[in-house]
């Protein structure tokens, strides 16, 4: 292959879009590869009550307009996953699932060794990687968490707040999924309690293309330099919705400093205070799929991967799309168009027509 794309979701889809609109051909030229059974990368796992009204934001792929939502309440999951199949078939990308793409290696002639679980070795001349966060929750060490005898959740297995009818929950972390549980399983619970490491901010500006912008350039700053890429909602603070006031006003969004340490029935904090709890709820987000290019050595002395926009600084033929300052759903669609005109740049592939059959919609 000339490329191959490890990853189908909002990234590796628009990766593949763009390879198809160079005139590349899926299965001879390019292959994109994702380790789900079926499509919707990361929407496809998203807890059952996310829907269309609570979604943080959600952005329409290269070429097809995503299809009209007409109920609020309908779920994002199921509906996402649709659309991403039908973008698929459309732009006839051939996805090969499922297809755990286990390691990057050096091969002969300055190409690159692409070891699968289930579609044997793949030898490329380039590599697209858009392997999100999702499959990678982070789970935070606190003394103490494995002597906790009630319930302990991330947010990648979020079940919606119906299991948390009558129980005293503490959710942990600062971020959107955390806000979002909150105000679900405080309408259920016995209790609720907050707790973040740092103070949360809340604002009225609104999320526009200037801020954007701005966002994405303070992320790129940091990832140039090779540091791990920081949350997107560490830049943007939390948008004060009616929802949010509404949960504010009512106490659910009372935030408590972090806990010491985790007992067998509940947490302690380092002045005394003890609060009884049987459920622990982590949304403490998620960490850059990145295990299956260790063999690589591109980690930099900061921690993360040293970034020149979507290309690995230390190695041309490797982009990153969906990390850093592309990940979100917009600035991963440009982020992919970036990557492959790079890529074909570095590798010599000239832009051709599209085959046959490919076009446009929306």
């Amino acid at each position: 292959m000339d490329i191959a794309v490890v990853g189908a979701g909002q990234a590796g889809l628009s990766s593949g879009y763009f390879l198809q609109r160079a005139g590349l051909r899926p299965d001879d030229e390019f292959v994109v590869f994702d380790a789900d059974d079926g499509p919707g990368g990361a929407w496809r796992h998203r807890w059952p009550t996310l829907t269309f009204s609570t979604v943080h934001g959600i952005h329409q792929l290269p070429g097809m307009k995503v299809p009209v939502q007409p109920d609020p309440d309908a779920p994002v999951a199921p509906n996402i996953a649709r659309y991403f199949a039908d973008y698929e078939d459309t732009f006839d990308l051939r996805v090969r699932r499922p297809v755990k793409v286990i390691s990057v290696t050096e091969d002969e002639a300055d190409r690159l060794r692409v070891t699968t679980d289930g579609a044997g070795d793949v030898i490329t001349r380039g590599l697209i990687n858009a392997t999100g966060t999702w499959r990678s929750p982070f789970w935070p060490h606190y003394p103490g968490r494995a002597d906790f005898r009630g319930r302990q959740v991330h947010t990648a297995d979020y079940p919606g707040p119906a299991p948390f009818a009558n129980r005293r929950v503490i959710v942990v972390g600062g971020g959107t999924s955390a806000i979002q549980h909150l105000m679900e399983i405080a309408g259920v619970a016995e209790h609720t309690t907050w707790v973040t490491r740092r103070p949360v901010e809340f604002t009225d500006r609104p999320f526009d293309a200037q801020r954007g912008r701005e966002v994405e350039a303070r992320v790129a700053r940091r990832v140039a330099q090779g540091y791990p890429p920081e949350s997107i909602i560490a830049s943007t603070g939390h948008q004060l919705t009616p929802q949010v006031r509404r949960a504010m006003e009512a106490g659910v969004l009372k935030r408590w400093p972090m806990f010491s340490r985790l007992t067998e029935n509940g947490a302690q904090w380092a002045d005394g205070t003890f609060l009884e709890a049987d459920t622990i709820v982590w949304a403490t987000g998620f960490r850059s799929v990145l295990d299956h290019l260790r063999p690589l050595r591109l980690r930099h002395r900061n921690g993360g991967i040293a970034m020149d926009d979507t290309q690995v600084a230390s190695d041309p033929r490797i982009h990153l799309v969906g990390y850093g300052p592309s990940a979100s759903t917009i600035g991963a669609n440009r982020a992919a168009r970036r990557a492959v005109r790079r890529l074909r740049a570095h590798l010599g592939i000239e832009k051709r027509a599209p085959h046959a059959g490919i076009g446009v919609r929306g």
